[in-house]
């Protein structure tokens, strides 16, 4: 049985690592097409009302203010600043795939796969609060802010689209879902 374990935590951390260390990194276009314009409202005609406001399709998960923001190569993510033991919530539903401290650099981590093609990682914390292949809900507490692995007390947060890291300001910000 304990072998049996062992292989099964190798293998999760295997998975783990090509999904968050070797993968590439892909800036997110911003802005529109280039030569796309927006055409002004026809004359004699009101303009369209606002959109409505954008709705996130993912949760912010601590309160922090970010200290670290995205750049694709050094920073696969985004640090947000809080206090020892603050909470970490997930930022959308899904399974915990990934719960452990082997990944260097990253501290105490838990792995959330949300769908066939997002995956949310939250590293540094102090106290994990669930355990591999449990479900877990937008807004419910996955674990608490800590200095593991880290220089100081913060969350490193990822989001992976397809296994490639992308800016989780814009999927926070209800810009990309």
């Amino acid at each position: 049985m304990k072998v049996h374990n062992l292989l099964f935590r190798a293998a999760a951390v295997m998975v783990a690592t090509v999904s968050l260390v070797a993968c590439t990194s892909t800036p997110l276009n911003q802005g529109p097409a280039p030569g796309f314009y927006p055409l002004p409202p026809a004359a004699g005609r009101p303009a369209l009302p606002p959109a409505p406001a954008k709705t996130a399709t993912f949760l912010r998960p601590a309160s922090g203010r970010t200290i670290s923001t995205f750049d694709g190569t050094r920073n696969k993510g985004i640090d947000i600043a809080g206090n020892m033991g603050d909470p970490i919530v997930a930022s959308a539903d899904g399974r915990v795939v990934y719960v452990g401290g082997e990944l260097r650099g990253y501290g105490n981590m838990v792995i959330v796969k949300h769908n066939d093609t997002y995956l949310t990682a939250y590293a540094h914390a102090q106290t994990i609060l669930v355990k591999e292949n449990e479900v877990v809900r937008q807004g419910q507490k996955i674990a608490e802010i800590g200095n593991s692995g880290a220089d100081r007390v913060k969350l490193h947060f990822e989001i992976r689209k397809q296994g490639v890291a992308v800016d989780p300001e814009p999927y926070l910000n209800g810009d990309l879902h």
